[in-house]
């Protein structure tokens, strides 16, 4: 019996070839690929990386029981996608290694931080894909550092973690 790949486990595929690739390994850029596989390469300044700091940390103060790594690829249909943060369950990360590297599972929570090099219709559609792979809830932290939260609408706090602050 045939089987089917789906756009995401070929997402999966490509990124296992751009990871390997030597050429590719030391880039000081964030790598994601669009929806044909094609690189993406998004800069980001040190206010960013203090965000992804910030956000990590109050995530573990709010959700200890969590994981909350930054930088995390998940394999949507739209291409190989990197949160800048996600919180996960332990039992959800069981989950998400079974379906490979990167995951085509998406964690509890994904966190996008705003910058210079991206905008709302960008947001609209990592939010999108995100949902799509299984994510609860998208949260996007804007410039001035107001966290946005996202599940099929704009809630006014997290549902999955109500007690996390609307501002980092």
């Amino acid at each position: 019996m045939p089987t089917t790949t789906t756009r995401a486990e070929r997402h999966q595929k490509r990124w296992q070839e751009i990871a390997a690739d030597p050429n590719l390994q030391e880039l000081p850029y964030k790598v994601e690929t669009n929806q044909r596989g094609q690189i993406v390469l998004s800069p980001h300044k040190n206010r960013h990386s203090v965000a992804q700091e910030q956000i990590q940390g109050l995530l573990d103060e709010h959700a200890p029981d969590g994981l909350q790594p930054t930088e995390f690829a998940i394999a949507t249909a739209g291409g190989v996608k990197v949160a800048d943060v996600i919180w996960m369950s332990s039992g959800r990360w069981e989950h998400m290694k079974e379906t490979g590297d990167p995951s085509t599972l998406a964690p509890e929570i994904c966190v996008e931080v705003m910058s210079e090099s991206n905008d709302w219709d960008e947001m609209h559609s990592k939010r999108a894909l995100y949902l799509e792979a299984g994510a609860e809830e998208v949260w996007v932290v804007t410039e001035e550092g107001a966290v946005r939260f996202f599940a099929d609408e704009e809630m006014e706090a997290s549902g999955v973690l109500p007690e996390f602050p609307e501002h980092v």
